[in-house]
């Protein structure tokens, strides 16, 4: 099927948009692939660097360009649930390259931080800059020009868009993302979040908090809410950079082993040695990014990639904006409910149906660009599959089932839980920012209120301590962007926001920060650009100062006169604090050349 009117409308816009840009991206890749991107080019001592550790069967068959060598950038550590699989993934990967008949070298190893341990700390400042660091890893293991295709291992935060930025930079390469999978369900989302609200009204103690937190992430791979990293996820099998039915199946079972390995053939199939010569670069297109950013609507997912799909997107040559993100938003209904926007997990939601009945439902309602390029080598209906295990070990595909095992969890098109997918620009005096509203209530989706004016998150979390926020307000929080101190979530806000909620009173948050993936119940206006560093009105606002957030129309209003905020000075901060300890001191240069949130928050700037 093709894509409906109203999609390919956007997508077109995007494209022409994206013109010079695109073509420029595509003659270098071009050009990489035609002039350099072989083994051929390398001196006898530079390759017998590359191949010093081989066996003498690969040094034989390195030394020419006939056996296709294949690239592993991992984001292993055994900190981070998520990650902690991938220990064992290279060697799966180099045996499933030998069966067929080419090799596989460990490329070099990148970064990944776990956002869950950071939130609230100092560390949480060098997360966003994490991404472009975890870019420029890659681009240093792939940069040795030994290799015919790459393979990607990582799951989480940062990780997958900093990887998906690498490799379009080397966009003449064929790349295959690799997922280590979901925990399996511990204690529920629900559950958790109760007894966090507990603890913070002083009701239960922190060994109490701990057994829950705890219990709810309790062993190997991703944690099972739907935040940025099960987002990521998704949107790498929609993209078609999973092979089909890849995302969620969890670690340490036969499936996900043979996945693995699967990935590890198809990367060297796709490769200039074979008649499916697939670079990344040219497969994904300004279709391939609606598709993502579809898919992030009908799931509800992740705030977050309204800034990291901008930079994964620049890193291609295409210019995607909050707009576009937005009015796509407008004509897609939401079909998934997985904590936070629902009471379900991720588990849940891969029993449910998971990815292939999700693609299937959006690919017949028009919703999707079937018509693309994917690792698979067909298009995206190909990934309308459940994947299982065959008798034999190795992977079976079934057609997605043809009804939701779960309605509450999965909808069907026809029974969608909203008309739309529930994120939204806001724009007005204040500037732009974002709103999530699918867990928000219809009822709060306009606050109008006076404002308390933080900035830091802590600044609120002990006026909430000290019992001073009373009746209704707007939380602004500010001096959280980029170039401030590296616009880290604001996570612990959730927890403080929503018990004031619970008590009746009507809340918002307005904010220069993020507050990831697990943005929740309570009307959040995030990423408002320009941030306060830079001059944006944000900083012009005052304790008492009327806010009115108006999701239903989508802006974002100080009500005050124009004559007066045109006067009023812009209010300064003591950022010192932010500049060293835990390595902040490291990252200067990229709070410095930080774009803005709405053009993807990179150091490197907006390549599209």
């Amino acid at each position: 099927m093709t894509a409906r009117s109203d999609i390919q409308a956007i997508t077109d816009r995007i494209r022409e948009r994206s013109r010079s840009g695109r073509e420029a991206y595509l003659a270098r890749i071009t050009d990489a692939a035609g002039k350099s991107a072989n083994r051929a080019v390398l001196g006898c001592g530079n390759l017998a660097h590359g191949f010093a550790v081989c066996t003498p069967q690969e040094k034989i068959a390195l030394s020419g360009d006939t056996v296709p060598n294949l690239g592993i950038v991992t984001a292993h550590n055994d900190m981070l649930s998520a990650h902690q699989p991938f220990e064992t993934f290279p060697a799966l990967i180099k045996q499933a390259a030998r069966e067929a008949g080419g090799i596989a070298q460990v490329a070099g190893g990148v970064p990944a931080m776990c956002d869950g341990v950071t939130q609230g700390m100092p560390g949480m400042e060098l997360s966003l800059f994490s991404r472009d660091v975890i870019a420029m890893a890659a681009a240093v293991g792939l940069s040795h020009n030994m290799f015919d295709a790459a393979v990607f291992l990582g799951v989480c935060d940062k990780i997958v868009p900093g990887l998906v930025i690498a490799a379009l930079t080397f966009g003449h390469l064929p790349a295959v993302f690799v997922p280590a999978g979901p925990m399996t369900s511990g204690l529920p989302n629900d559950e958790k979040a109760r007894v966090r609200q507990l603890y913070a009204e002083g009701k239960v103690g922190r060994a109490e908090l701990l057994e829950a937190e705890s219990k709810s992430y309790h062993g190997p791979g991703t944690c099972t809410f739907y935040g940025t990293a099960n987002s990521n996820q998704m949107l790498m099998e929609i993209m078609g950079l999973h092979t089909p039915g890849a995302s969620f199946v969890n670690p340490g079972t036969p499936l996900r082993d043979a996945l693995t390995k699967e990935a590890a053939r198809r990367a060297l199939a796709i490769t200039r040695l074979g008649n499916a010569y697939t670079p990344v670069g040219r497969m994904i297109d300004e279709r391939a990014v609606v598709n993502g950013v579809v898919g992030l609507h009908a799931t509800g997912g992740s705030t977050n990639h309204t800034i990291h799909l901008i930079a994964m997107a620049a890193a291609g040559g295409i210019r995607l904006t909050w707009q576009d993100i937005s009015d796509l938003s407008e004509a897609v209904p939401l079909l998934a409910r997985v904590y936070p926007n629902g009471l379900a997990d991720v588990n849940h939601f891969a029993a449910a149906g998971g990815m292939g009945f999700l693609i299937r439902e959006l690919l017949d309602a028009g919703l999707l660009h079937e018509d693309v390029q994917t690792v698979w080598g067909e298009g995206l209906r190909a990934y309308a599959v459940e994947a299982k295990l065959g008798t034999d070990g190795s992977v079976v595909r079934e057609a997605a089932p043809a009804t939701s095992g779960d309605e509450k969890v999965l909808a069907p098109f026809a029974k969608a839980f909203r008309p739309t997918g529930g994120l939204k620009v806001l724009a007005g005096n204040i500037g732009h920012a974002i709103i999530k509203t699918s867990a928000v209530k219809p009822e709060r989706h306009v606050i109008e209120a006076p404002a308390r004016v933080f900035h830091s998150q802590q600044g609120l979390n002990d006026a909430f301590r000290a019992g001073e926020l009373t009746g209704d307000f707007v939380a602004v929080v500010r001096f959280q962007g980029p170039k401030a101190n590296g616009m880290p979530e604001l996570h612990k806000l959730t927890t403080v926001l929503g018990i004031l909620q619970d008590r009746g009173q009507r809340v918002a948050l307005v904010t220069d920060g993020r507050m990831s993936g697990a943005s929740g119940k309570v009307p959040a206006a995030i990423h408002v650009t320009p941030e306060a560093l830079e001059g944006g009105a944000i900083g012009k606002i005052r304790d008492g100062d009327m806010v009115r957030l108006d999701a239903t129309a989508g802006t974002l209003e100080l009500l005050v006169p124009a004559t007066e905020l045109a006067l009023r000075p812009q209010a300064g901060a003591d950022l010192s604090e932010n500049e060293f300890g835990f390595g902040r001191e490291l990252f200067a240069g990229f709070r410095h050349l930080a774009g803005r949130a709405d053009q993807g928050a990179s150091a490197f700037g907006n390549a599209a």
